[in-house]
């Protein structure tokens, strides 16, 4: 049975208290832990050692079931400051570990806790490695994690649930995760020891973030460049975007198929360019920039996750270790010939980072604000702030 002391959960491997059921009919047994019941979704895996709880509460991660492969998960516990957005859209989360004690200055409630509260179903005490090793090699596979303290089990209505959920291709999570209005950010920075969370009191600098599913470590970073932020809805059109008068345009990380999400924000995105405005993309927003360039996209065998990813800068030849987490890429020949590949994968040679030859655009696939994750790609916000600033000299509005 799974029993606690002070909130550390131990695992009797000869009681499951939860399973994992993918569409193949694998089944992998272990302790339930956070909320009690099932969730379905694509599971992927993270090879990320820090920063679980940004990770889990990255919208990104809306529709996944996420396996970590790191074995000690819950070591520092949790806390306010460490979270990418307020409502939590990760599926699942899968441990091979007991969750330990909490041993951080910063914590204010256990992971096992705080999973309960955010509705996560999760399951540890399995093999990670046979999990990580199958999605390898046959790609990310649709599973379903049910957490029963009594361990009942319906195999055949989990198995039907793995088999029949349709999967991430086709299915825009943009408008599930997106913000609901339009909304100014309060300007704080990113964190530092000591001083926490400082607020920016210089706004000098308008930046429209259209919100896929933005992570709040990338609204701290234009904060560190004196800008203020107004985040508004996926679907607002780019009028409505062009009357806030800004002086440069994000297109923000998010989850789900770049396709179905491009099947409105293509036009929106075509419309900013010919507006001459700069504009930089993350993740998602990097494919939905290429896709409003007239390139294509496509759903990866298994992705990348996890913040030890090397890219290569075309540019200065230059490698960078990154955070990464998408499922889908760019195919490369499907670039115009106005389309310059400024960044690639060292793992497979995907496209990491494109640019327009003739205006200030440009995105990349990796996470530049890191949260977790290296810090050698921050130079990105510095490259758009500039020309940002050119744009804010010429008095356009």
């Amino acid at each position: 049975m799974t029993t606690k002391r002070k909130n550390k959960i131990s695992i009797n491997p000869h009681f499951p208290s939860a399973i994992l059921v993918l569409e193949n009919k694998s089944i992998f047994k272990g302790i339930g832990l956070g909320y009690q019941g099932d969730a379905t979704g694509e599971v992927c895996f993270n090879t990320s050692l820090t920063g679980y709880q940004e990770i889990i509460s990255d919208p990104s991660y809306a529709g996944q079931i996420i396996n970590f492969t790191f074995p000690h998960i819950g070591n520092v516990g949790t806390n306010n400051e460490d979270l990418e957005s307020d409502k939590i859209w990760t599926r699942g989360v899968i441990f091979n570990s007991e969750i330990t004690n909490p041993s951080n200055y910063r914590s204010i409630k256990n992971l096992d806790e705080w999973l309960k509260k955010n509705k996560i179903v999760g399951i540890t005490g399995l093999d990670t490695r046979s999990l990580t090793n199958y999605i390898r090699d046959m790609g990310a596979p649709k599973g379903t994690i049910s957490n029963n303290k009594k361990g009942n089990f319906n195999i055949k209505k989990l198995l039907n649930n793995s088999t029949k959920w349709p999967g991430l291709n086709g299915l825009d999570l943009a408008q599930e995760v997106t913000t609901k209005k339009i909304y100014k950010w309060k300007g704080l920075k990113t964190w530092k020891k000591g001083k926490g969370f400082e607020k920016n009191k210089k706004k000098s600098l308008k930046v429209v973030a259209i919100d896929y599913g933005i992570k709040k470590n990338i609204l701290r970073y234009f904060s560190n460049y004196d800008c203020e932020i107004v985040v508004v809805p996926c679907k607002k059109s780019a009028d409505e975007i062009l009357k806030l008068k800004p002086n440069g345009i994000f297109l923000s990380n998010g989850p789900g198929d770049p396709a179905a999400t491009g099947k409105y924000a293509i036009k929106i995105i075509q419309k900013l360019i010919k507006a001459n405005l700069p504009i930089f993309g993350i993740c998602l927003g990097h494919q939905i920039l290429a896709l409003a360039l007239n390139a294509k996209t496509k759903k990866m065998k298994l992705g990348h996750r996890g913040a030890n990813h090397p890219v290569k800068n075309l540019i200065n030849n230059k490698i960078e270790i990154t955070s990464q987490n998408h499922g889908f890429e760019i195919l490369k020949e499907s670039l115009g010939k106005n389309v310059q590949v400024t960044h690639k994968s060292l793992f497979d040679n995907c496209i990491e980072g494109i640019k327009l030859k003739n205006k200030p655009v440009f995105s990349v696939q990796y996470h530049p604000e890191s949260n977790p994750g290296p810090q050698d790609s921050h130079y990105l916000f510095g490259d758009f702030i500039k020309e940002v600033k050119k744009n804010a000299k010429k008095k356009r509005y």
